[in-house]
């Protein structure tokens, strides 16, 4: 009888949205650009409402705690059916971690000193 061997696959690491949306908001921070939720959506092929979560998940700290800047896009430029309403466009900048060192607390709970240091 024969012995067949099975083939160990390889498991790629498939990158998640929120890491692919991230690499594309911070290389368009380096040009100076601010990006739609639909020009996001048709350089990720991902949908602008999932979009719009992931760009929240990256505020949280766990998540890398992005600043996600925000701003109405210019009425003078072209808009390509997003002609109803404001057009928000979207920025991403790493935020400066704080962290407080030596923050004495009175009674009442209220910090009396603090010294930040920035990692």
């Amino acid at each position: 009888m024969r012995k067949s061997r099975r083939r160990e696959r390889k498991r790629v690491a498939r990158r998640r949205q929120r890491d692919v949306l991230c690499d594309v908001m911070l290389s368009a921070r380096q040009c100076e650009t601010w990006l739609t939720l639909d020009e996001l959506a048709k350089l990720t092929h991902y949908p602008p409402a999932s979009i719009s979560a992931q760009l929240r998940h990256l505020r949280k700290p766990e998540n890398g705690g992005y600043m996600v800047e925000k701003r109405p896009r210019v009425v003078g430029k072209v808009l390509r059916g997003e002609d109803f309403g404001t057009v928000w466009e979207y920025q991403l900048r790493r935020a400066i971690r704080r962290k407080f060192v030596n923050a004495r607390v009175c009674a009442s709970g209220t910090r009396l000193s603090r010294r930040t240091v920035t990692c």
